[in-house]
């Protein structure tokens, strides 16, 4: 499925900290391929710049490249033309939308589904899901791939370290609800 199926994340979906680490570990799973730009990166860093005064830029910097070196193929380009025909509610994010129908994606992740309505995304072939449905369906897709893609995000979380079902509730609490109630009948594997 690897290649075929596309999905581009959207800012907001990408700067909290555990939400983005869980994505990005989804990423280099066969389930989908990911992508985004250096201006949606540009738009979640800044948001945790401003959250984060005391990180550096290059401490910013490093958390692109592994972003990017992690998913093979990440960055979409050549977006820019299509933004002018665009219109959403909030005309800052045609850039999402553009990236979307440059890199043939047929979903975008994000947490702002007002921002991309129905009515202007299905005749383009692409429709906006929050990150718990995304995740739930990769869990119909494959619940042992998900299970092992959140087991190495918590073999990461080191300072602190967090069981299962730790884990599971810090996910509920970032919006996942729905996928860390299924993910509960995996704890086992987490």
């Amino acid at each position: 499925m690897h290649g075929t199926f596309t999905v581009v994340f959207d800012a907001c979906v990408l700067y909290p900290a555990l939400l983005r680490n869980v994505l990005l570990q989804l990423a280099t799973t066969e389930l989908f391929r990911a992508r985004w730009t250096d201006r949606i990166h540009d738009e979640w860093t800044r948001a945790l710049r401003a959250s984060i005064p005391d990180i550096t830029g290059e401490q910013v910097a490093r958390l692109r490249h592994l972003m990017n070196a992690a998913v093979p193929d990440c960055l979409v380009t050549g977006y820019q033309p299509l933004m002018n025909g665009l219109s959403l509610p909030d005309e800052d994010d045609r850039h999402v939308l553009a990236a979307a129908i440059r890199c043939r994606a047929e979903v975008i992740v994000t947490s702002n589904l007002h921002d991309f309505p129905d009515q202007v995304l299905a005749p383009l072939g692409v429709r906006a899901e929050r990150p718990d449905e995304f995740v739930l369906h990769l869990i119909d897709l494959s619940h042992a791939a998900v299970c092992l893609a959140i087991k190495t995000v918590r073999g990461r979380l080191t300072k602190p370290s967090y069981s299962a079902h730790e884990l599971l509730d810090r996910l509920r609490d970032q919006g996942l609800v729905g996928s860390a109630s299924r993910l509960r009948q995996h704890a086992r594997m987490l």
